[in-house]
């Protein structure tokens, strides 16, 4: 290690930073607050890095499709949870345009490339467009917005060689001890899937249902492969690799276009809306799995791709997501990462798309929709062209223009936030259970493969990297951290919680 005095983090405006871990929020739960200048400043210039490709997800692959609703969760009315016109009636369909991705490389990466997914629907309702926007694996890294631009710079090419290294990986979350269970999913067989079709996806944060009432539950979304789930070890990754980089979107097109229509099943778990303070975990906490002995996967829709984009510049590309693009009966939780991405997403779609990025058909609702936004770059229509008065674009008025609607099917989400506003991290981070957990599920092999990939990828890393990482594996599982220490031969540590 160097003496060099090392220089002190601050904003833009030179501001010191005193705590780049925590957004500020109400409570160590959330909500977050908009006063927060720090994450602000920093989400805002991270959703302006790159031009015109995504910043993350630029390799994706998209198709149209329908999702028909069962009508009930399980056994029960869909009703008695929530509102959502889509979910109400059995057999009643929604058209959707579905993107996979990889996360972190570029628009022509290789798709075999061991790397999270995307998994992004657009449902177009009747009641206005819902995003669902989420992963193919169920937890993330990181817990906290303030952390999302350093992981994924972490992640990214170094800035001035311009290559990958696995010291940059390995240096962050060894330093973010929350990212154990999620290293330990990305390192095993799940790390690559085969191809988009047997992939599963997961919407990952909790979200709100609401019903008729305005009673809500913590609900988290699940997306089944009805052709089963299969993934790729490592050598089956490269071999597929050495032969071609675009397998998983050719697969998709292909079997679209004979008639082989990819289809999933939607499974949601329904969690009481409090702090479940009997659990060593918060349930919000997007790094952490609803186990499901207690919390079951109930089958609520599915969904079927039946047709090809026509364009993938005008379609796949220009899609547009956003975490908080919802229809009545559907809410997000104070879940910080989720309500940091909120902001994030359609801030980086206004950046990247274009101002009027929801004029463009892929986005366009398919429901009658009017607002008074007006003009800006590349503006092509009005919204709700063919209004009363057109010369009216504010409101209120008496002249004839927009007027607000009324209450809807029923009350809005009304969580009562209370608590001290400052940087504070969760209380119950318990980072290592689940990990441990998720390495004792699996079978012998994939536990082999695990721990040979994450030997690979760590015999290049500075030592001090390596203990940390070994300590981190062996507080989640003695076994694990023994097995991975014996491979980089060092010695061997816990971390502490």
């Amino acid at each position: 290690m160097s003496d060099t005095p090392r220089a002190v983090l601050t904003t833009r405006q030179g501001h010191p930073v005193h705590d780049n871990q925590n957004t500020r929020s109400v409570g160590e739960r959330g909500p977050l607050v908009l006063e927060d200048y720090q994450f602000l400043e920093k989400i805002s210039h991270f959703d302006r890095e790159r031009i015109p490709e995504r910043v993350v997800h630029a390799r994706g692959a998209g198709a149209h499709g329908v999702f028909t609703a069962y009508g009930k969760v399980g056994d029960e009315p869909i009703a008695k949870y929530t509102r959502a016109r889509l979910f109400q009636e059995a057999g009643k369909e929604t058209p959707v345009f579905v993107r996979f991705s990889t996360v972190v490389h570029g628009n022509h990466s290789p798709e075999t490339l061991r790397d999270p997914r995307g998994f992004a629907i657009k449902f177009y309702t009747e009641d206005g467009n819902w995003d669902l926007v989420g992963n193919n694996l169920k937890v993330f890294f990181i817990r906290d917005p303030m952390k999302f631009p350093d992981m994924v710079h972490a992640f990214k090419p170094d800035p001035v060689t311009g290559v990958q290294d696995m010291n940059r990986f390995f240096d962050f979350v060894s330093l973010t001890p929350e990212a154990t269970h999620m290293v330990t999913w990305l390192l095993s067989p799940w790390g690559i899937p085969a191809n988009y079709r047997q992939m599963e996806g997961s919407g990952v944060h909790a979200y709100r249902w609401l019903n008729a009432a305005g009673d809500s539950v913590l609900v988290k979304y699940h997306w089944v492969p009805m052709a089963g789930v299969k993934n790729l070890t490592q050598a089956q990754a490269e071999a597929i690799q050495a032969k071609t980089f675009n397998h998983a979107s050719q697969d998709l097109y292909q079997a679209i276009e004979r008639g082989d229509f990819p289809e999933w099943e939607l499974r949601v778990q329904i969690m009481s809306d409090d702090a479940h303070e009997e659990l060593d975990w918060d349930p919000l906490d997007p790094t952490k799995l609803w186990p499901e002995d207690r919390w079951p996967h109930l089958p609520v829709g599915r969904m079927v791709l039946n047709r090809n984009p026509s364009n993938i510049f005008a379609e796949t590309e220009q899609v547009a997501f956003g975490t908080g693009v919802l229809v009545d009966g559907l809410g997000f939780s104070d879940d910080k990462l989720l309500q940091g991405r909120t902001f994030s997403y359609s801030d980086s779609q206004r950046y990247r798309v274009g101002t009027n990025y929801l004029q463009l058909p892929i986005n366009r609702p398919q429901c009658p929709f009017a607002s008074n936004q007006r003009d800006g770059q590349m503006a092509y229509g009005v919204d709700g062209a063919g209004q009363a008065n057109p010369h009216i674009n504010y409101e209120p008025s008496s002249r004839g223009g927009l007027v607000q609607a009324d209450q809807g099917r029923g009350p809005a989400a009304a969580p009562r936030a209370e608590g001290v506003v400052g940087r504070q991290p969760l209380s119950r981070p318990c980072n290592f259970q689940q990990a441990g957990e998720r390495y004792r599920s699996f079978e012998p092999w994939e536990r082999e493969e695990l721990i040979a990939n994450l030997v690979g990828a760590l015999a290049d890393c500075n030592p001090d990297i390596q203990q940390r990482m070994v300590a981190n594996f062996t507080a989640a599982d003695p076994d694990y951290g023994a097995r991975v220490a014996a491979g980089l031969g060092v010695g061997i540590s816990v971390a502490a919680e």
